[in-house]
């Protein structure tokens, strides 16, 4: 089921819908199904990060910077923990409200606020570099290289900042529609291109040097007479696997194009506003009717499809030690077999989990609502 939380108006005004049906009817998540458990989920730590989100949609997914995960409240307040043990290493109250996650690289972590100012801090100790105001608010979570660091605005806009700085370096302004989703894609950063996608349903390829265009390819095309109908956001975060880039929409297309020489390798009719998952040369995604589909890599042939998780509004797939996990609201973590989709585990993490998930060396992390982070392993 699409999530109507996500809707916005670009103009500001927010869409407010009442209810899931006229008669005020609730669509109630699909049931748990039994199964016998293939593996076993060993929970390594969990932490409370500080404020709860509580049935807030976010995007505050937390980065890994060297030996250590960087994550932040909607307070403000900025945390790193160590990657195995989740011993704090360090903790920064900025006291103000974060719209945007973690980004980092080994040396600075990046967060936004909802005022519109972008806070480098330094990734081992905390402590704040510079802060510099951006015109607007930032809502994806900001990604970097050695030399620059992109974020993109809730106006549609493509902003590179001096990592060393703050001084920006270009803006890149895109045609925003009347009415997108709440939230954007982060930029795919390299070391002399940012690639991204944009509401208006096109994906780009702009110089690092200057912010001009290299490329740019149309995804998803408005189809409709209403603005709801003519949604053609690209929302989920690419994934580049094997020199190629998949590409996910919303009410379009799961494009494979080659980032070398701009030539689309296939399209294939999926519609979702989540991340996508690589691995086994196969493409995982959540599409926006909760099922979850594995696709592959290189004929777009359908290997299976998962539609036991209808109304769970599940997260973003996540690929760990040979199985697929994605998350709930109901706070479930599902896990299940790259071969064929069947469930093999299951774990109670105990908050809605809204955000991506996250792994690292076969660790999974994930932010759940009630503000804990939770490390853990499949055996």
């Amino acid at each position: 089921m699409f999530g109507f939380k996500k809707i916005i108006a670009t103009a500001g005004c927010a869409l407010v819908l009442a209810g899931c049906s006229s008669t005020g009817d609730e669509i109630k998540p699909s049931a748990l199904v039994k199964f016998s458990a293939e593996k076993n989920v060993k929970l390594l730590w969990s932490k409370d990060i500080g404020t709860s989100f509580g049935d807030k949609y976010h995007q505050l997914t937390p980065a890994v910077s060297g030996k250590s995960i960087i994550v932040t409240d909607v307070a403000g307040k900025v945390s790193s923990y160590d990657l195995i043990t989740g011993a704090v290493m360090w903790s920064t109250d900025l006291d103000i409200s974060i719209g945007s996650g973690v980004g980092a690289n080994a040396s600075t972590a990046i967060v936004s606020t909802y005022s519109g100012d972008v806070i480098a801090l330094d990734a081992d100790t905390g402590e704040i570099r510079w802060q510099v105001p951006v015109g607007g608010e930032v809502v994806s979570k900001a990604q970097l290289n050695s030399e620059i660091t992109v974020l993109r605005m809730i106006n549609g806009d493509i902003v590179a900042l001096d990592l060393e700085s703050g001084e920006q370096r270009w803006v890149y302004a895109s045609n925003q529609p009347n009415l997108t989703l709440r939230g954007t894609t982060s930029p795919m950063v390299a070391l002399d291109a940012t690639l991204t996608g944009l509401d208006n349903g096109k994906f780009v390829a702009l110089d690092n040097a200057n912010g001009d265009i290299l490329w740019q390819k149309r995804i998803s095309v408005a189809k409709g007479k209403s603005d709801i109908e003519r949604l053609t956001d690209i929302d989920g975060m690419p994934v580049l696997y094997k020199n190629v880039i998949y590409i996910p929409s919303y009410r379009g297309n799961l494009t494979a194009i080659n980032p070398f020489t701009a030539e689309v390798v296939w399209r294939k009719p999926y519609s979702t506003y989540r991340g996508l998952a690589a691995g086994n040369n196969t493409i995982y995604l959540s599409a926006d009717n909760d099922v979850v589909h594995a696709v592959d890599a290189q004929s777009a042939a359908e290997i299976w499809r998962q539609d036991l998780l209808l109304n769970r509004s599940v997260t973003s797939p996540a690929n760990l030690s040979g199985q697929v996990v994605v998350g709930d609201t109901q706070g479930y973590l599902h896990f299940l077999s790259q071969e064929d989709g069947r469930f093999v585990a299951r774990y109670k993490i105990g908050g809605a989990l809204v955000g991506d998930l996250l792994v690292k060396n076969k660790i999974l992390y994930a932010l759940s609502n009630n503000g804990r982070l939770t490390a853990m392993t499949v055996e």
